[in-house]
């Protein structure tokens, strides 16, 4: 049985009694057609199955309007949540978005990244760049492939933008001695994290700004059992009185490896994590974190790149970052008043 052809343009003009020109004006999104023709269209494009040429419309307008999506993981968090911002925001633009991941078996490069993407049919890419690649410094995007990092750290050839990793780790450790703390402990994520070594370093440089000497740090992965087991180890250090988790996963295991040693939350030792992903998840929810605006990070990222995609410049080197905001909840202490009682 051969395989029936699919509709035309002209098909679609004729079915709803317009002209092939207007089918063309509802198919790329203009506003010029008024809402009862675009109507009349849209039912006849359902009713014959048709699909715009997007080929050709990127030979008449000089671009596709789909955007390229690299990660390294769809899974964690905050990826999630910046790619959820970066579909939202296309989706508002008339753009589409072609998601493509870097497996443990690819090239983890910038460069591969991007000659993979070239084979497909999109007019910019952003990259989620999560981990440490080997060519950051080097990779120069070409002209004709606009190119946004989301990472903390400048880039020499292409705008970057992220949340601020170093300043919200800063911002808890000055958090918790403000509340009589005398140190803090941080359980890190995984040394291939570029947002966790950011984080770790922030938590280092501020307690050694206060002359506080570094207790040991702990290296989970992300996952709450990893906090967990941290949590065991942490409730027999006499000196741990409050403990900075790089993510609230963590952050909630640790709450519960210090309870299975009968530690108490936060009467003996305050806890506090980071992006505040549990609301909606844990019940009660009483952990204080700094949140992270991860959507906010996606539809910039996908406005910074749809505006050079459309011809404007946007400066190479330009660094962009979404400041954190402290969400209190119960998990930490005031401990500054205990020595005047």
């Amino acid at each position: 049985m051969e395989r029936a052809q699919p509709a035309s343009m002209q098909d679609v003009a004729k079915e709803a009694g317009v002209s092939p020109q207007t089918v063309s004006r509802v198919a790329n999104g203009s506003k010029a057609v008024r809402p009862d023709t675009r109507q009349k269209v849209e039912a006849a494009m359902e009713k014959l199955g048709y699909r715009p040429n997007y080929a050709a419309r990127a030979l008449k307008h000089g671009r596709f309007k789909d955007i390229g999506v690299v990660m390294f993981n769809m899974t964690t968090y905050g990826n999630a949540r910046i790619l959820n911002g970066i579909a939202g925001a296309a989706a508002d633009s008339g753009y589409a978005i072609t998601v493509h991941t870097i497996g443990k078996e690819r090239e983890r490069t910038l460069q591969g990244a991007i000659n993979r993407m070239k084979q497909l049919p999109v007019d910019g890419v952003i990259i989620i760049l999560e981990e440490h690649i080997s060519d950051f410094t080097e990779f120069c995007p070409t002209r004709d492939l606009p190119v946004v990092l989301v990472c903390e750290e400048p880039a020499n050839h292409c705008p970057t933008i992220d949340a601020d990793q170093y300043g919200c780790s800063t911002a808890i450790v000055d958090y918790l001695l403000s509340k009589g703390h005398r140190t803090v402990y941080h359980i890190a994520g995984p040394s291939s994290s570029r947002a966790a070594e950011s984080r770790a370093k922030g938590w280092r440089d501020a307690l050694e700004q206060f002359g506080i000497p570094l207790p040991e740090t702990y290296i989970g992965d992300w996952e709450a059992d990893s906090g967990y087991q941290a949590g065991l180890a942490l409730a027999h250090q006499p000196d741990c009185t409050a403990i900075y988790a790089a993510n609230d996963q963590m952050a909630y295991g640790v709450i519960q490896g210090l309870e299975a040693a009968h530690r108490r939350v936060p009467d003996d030792v305050s806890v506090i994590g980071v992006d505040d992903s549990l609301v909606g998840l844990v019940p009660r929810l009483g952990l204080t974190t700094m949140r992270m605006e991860f959507d906010r990070i996606g539809r910039e990222a996908f406005s910074m790149v749809k505006r050079q995609c459309e011809g404007e410049r946007v400066p190479s080197g330009v660094k962009t970052v979404i400041p954190t905001r402290l969400i209190e909840r119960s998990s930490v202490r005031d401990m500054s008043h205990d020595d005047e009682a």
